[in-house]
């Protein structure tokens, strides 16, 4: 039995992961889905990363798992802890000293978008457009905010943490496009994308299928 930790993105949801648990459960596995306050303005890097580890508990050689600004998070915890993997699910991957407020012209997200033929932000074809109906309800009806801190706090590593790491794609991402999501990893961790179906929320949209996949990144390929 692995423990998945799950770390979510903006508004640091636990609820994200909420189709993805029983499918790592029924793996035989444990999945520990944490919330994180996204919408506090007194929570930085710190206090996520301190929320994670106590979630956590004293379970050892955790798989942790980061979904989109959740890397950032991620890769604080795999700093503190021995992990036995890390894996990021359609990331934000941060470099060193970097903001996530910074990220997005850095990596030339919005460039690469309109390449794909985003351009503009409309929230059904962005993120709803392969959610099963009743969760595009839930999800229409708005979450939490994400914080002004979190956007403006530096990511503090001066380098990415020794664990080995994949990195899961939406093939289907309108957010990040899979051409962009290949450049970022391999610029920023020298390392090629796993694509899994689905758009920029696909443990909502493609359960079964983030579960495998995160369960096959414990026997990564030769």
């Amino acid at each position: 039995m692995t423990t998945f930790l799950l770390l979510p993105g903006a508004g640091g949801e636990a609820w994200y992961w909420h189709r993805v648990v029983p499918e790592l459960a029924a793996r035989g596995h444990e999945p520990v889905a944490v919330d994180l306050p996204g919408d506090d303005e007194t929570a930085g890097w710190a206090e996520y990363t301190a929320l994670a580890l106590q979630a956590l508990g004293d379970r050892p050689d955790p798989v942790v798992v980061g979904q989109s600004m959740g890397a950032y998070t991620a890769a604080l915890v795999c700093a503190a802890v021995t992990a036995r993997r890390l894996v990021l699910v359609n990331p934000m991957i941060p470099a060193p000293g970097e903001s996530a407020g910074a990220w997005w012209e850095a990596t030339r997200q919005a460039e690469a978008r309109a390449e794909a033929g985003y351009e503009g932000f409309d929230l059904e074809r962005d993120f709803l457009h392969d959610i099963p109906a009743d969760l595009r309800t839930e999800l229409a009806r708005g979450g939490r905010n994400q914080s002004d801190r979190s956007f403006a706090e530096a990511f503090p590593l001066e380098a990415w943490p020794e664990v080995p790491t994949t990195v899961l794609a939406g093939a289907e991402d309108r957010l990040f496009p899979l051409p962009f999501q290949r450049r970022v990893a391999r610029e920023r961790l020298g390392l090629d994308v796993v694509a899994v179906p689905g758009g920029h929320l696909n443990a909502l949209s493609y359960p079964v299928e983030v579960a495998e996949a995160l369960v096959e990144a414990l026997v990564p390929a030769a």
